[in-house]
C-alpha cells in the first residue's frame, strides 16, 4: 500500500464552507476494477479534508493487489471524527461496494455516525433546467468551465491498474493518482452546484419590485451564488439567476376576473348583476330575481391588475372561470405593502417553476 497527501489546488468555485463545516466534512471516491465487490478489486481510495486552513487530498492506494483490507481500515480510521461525507453517487455505488468489501474480508468498520451527501442526489433533478446532456461528474465539471489534466473513465483506467500490476509501470501509476486525485478536486468545485436545490428550496429574499413594459420585476438577493446563469419559465412568468442575484419577470394581466366563494350553498346568484350575493343579504332580494348559486357562478366579478400563482397559490385568488386550475392575485396594496406576503409569492412561483422545468 502506498499513501499520497497533497494539497488541493484553489478554485473559485470551492464553496463547500458555505454548505457545511470543513472541519467536520471529508469528501471521498474509490476506484475499482468493475461495479460487483464480489468480482473486483477495490485499487484505490481518496479523500478530501480541510487542515491547517486549506484542502488536501489524501489517497490509499493498493499497488501491489493485495492490499484492499489494509486500505480500507485505514480509511475508516482517517474519516473518524467527521460528521458530513460527501460524494458523487456514493449512496449508489461507492458506500455499498466498500461495505460489502467490509462483509468480505472481515473487517470491524462502518459508516455509522456518518451523514453521507450525495451530490448526484441533490442535483439530478436539475438535469434539464441546466441543460446538461446526463449527470456524468466530468459533465458537471465542464458545465462549469473545469478543466482537466485527466482525460481518462475509469474503465478505461481499469486496464491500466492490471498493466500496473504486472509491470510495475510508473506512468500509469501516475495516470491512477491524477484521475482519483482531479475526480475529489472536481467534486469539491461540483459541490457549489446545491445553491440551485438552496434557490428552489427559497433561500431568497426579494429587495426591490419594478414594472416596465407592463410587466412586474421582483429583484431578489440571494443567500447562496448560482455558479451559471440559469433561466426558466414560460410567456407569463420567467425567472433567472446568477451570481447573488435573481430576477422573477411577470405579465400584468389587465381584465376582469372572478373570485369564487368555496361554500356556493350559502349564497345566490343573481343573473342581472352577473354576481353571487350571501344569503343573508339576498333574502332582502325579490326571490323572481335570484336563484341558488352553483359553483360555476358563485363568484364575484373584479376589474384590475392581476399576477398568475401558476396554481392555487397562496392566497385565495381569482380566476378566468371556476374549472381554471390558475388563479390570480390582485395588485393592490393589501399585497404590493406586505413583504412576508410578496416573499412569499417569490418562493411559491420558484417552487413550481422548478417543479414543472
Amino acid at each position: 500500500m502506498q499513501i499520497y497527501t497533497n494539497d488541493a489546488h484553489e478554485h473559485k468555485l470551492n464553496i463547500i464552507d458555505l454548505f457545511y463545516s470543513p472541519g467536520e466534512t471529508v469528501l471521498f471516491d474509490i476506484e475499482t476494477t468493475g461495479f460487483t465487490a464480489e468480482t473486483s478489486m477495490l485499487y484505490m481510495i481518496g479523500c478530501g479534508y480541510y487542515e491547517d486552513e486549506k484542502w488536501k487530498i489524501r489517497q490509499w492506494f493498493n499497488d501491489d493487489g493485495n492490499s484492499e483490507k489494509q486500505i480500507i481500515e485505514d480509511f475508516f480510521e482517517f474519516i473518524k471524527g467527521f460528521k458530513y461525507i460527501l460524494n458523487y453517487n456514493g449512496d449508489g455505488f461507492d458506500i455499498p461496494f466498500i461495505q460489502k468489501k467490509i462483509s468480505l474480508l472481515g473487517i470491524n468498520a462502518s459508516f455509522d455516525g456518518l451523514e453521507s451527501v450525495d451530490l448526484y442526489k441533490h442535483i439530478k433533478g436539475f438535469k434539464n433546467i441546466l441543460h446538461l446532456e446526463n449527470l456524468k461528474q466530468k459533465t458537471i465539471e465542464r458545465f462549469l468551465s473545469i478543466n482537466r489534466l485527466d482525460k481518462y473513465s475509469g474503465g478505461d483506467l481499469i486496464r491500466v491498474y492490471r498493466d500496473y500490476l504486472k509491470k510495475g509501470d510508473e506512468t500509469g501509476r501516475q495516470l491512477l493518482i491524477q484521475h482519483n486525485y482531479e475526480d475529489l478536486e472536481g467534486l469539491m468545485c461540483c459541490f457549489c452546484l446545491i445553491s440551485y436545490r438552496k434557490f428552489k428550496a427559497g433561500s431568497v429574499r426579494v429587495i426591490k419590485m419594478s414594472v416596465a413594459n407592463n410587466r412586474l420585476y421582483f429583484s431578489l438577493a440571494l443567500d447562496y451564488p448560482i455558479p451559471k446563469r440559469f433561466a426558466l419559465g414560460t410567456k407569463d412568468i420567467i425567472i433567472t439567476g446568477y451570481g447573488n442575484e435573481a430576477t422573477i419577470n411577470v405579465a400584468i394581466v389587465s381584465e376582469e376576473l372572478h373570485f369564487f366563494f368555496d361554500n356556493y350553498r350559502e349564497y345566490y346568484y343573481l343573473p342581472a348583476e352577473d354576481m353571487a350575493v350571501h344569503k343573508s343579504v339576498a333574502t332582502y332580494v325579490d326571490k323572481n330575481y335570484r336563484q341558488p348559486a352553483r359553483k360555476e357562478n358563485c363568484y364575484l366579478r373584479r376589474n384590475g391588475h392581476f399576477i398568475t400563482q401558476l396554481d392555487d397559490g397562496i392566497l385565495p385568488g381569482y380566476k378566468r372561470s371556476y374549472k381554471d386550475k390558475e388563479s390570480y392575485i390582485e395588485l393592490a396594496d393589501s399585497f404590493l405593502k406586505d413583504m412576508d406576503l410578496i416573499n412569499a409569492y417569490a418562493r411559491h412561483v420558484i417552487q413550481i417553476l422548478f417543479k414543472n422545468a
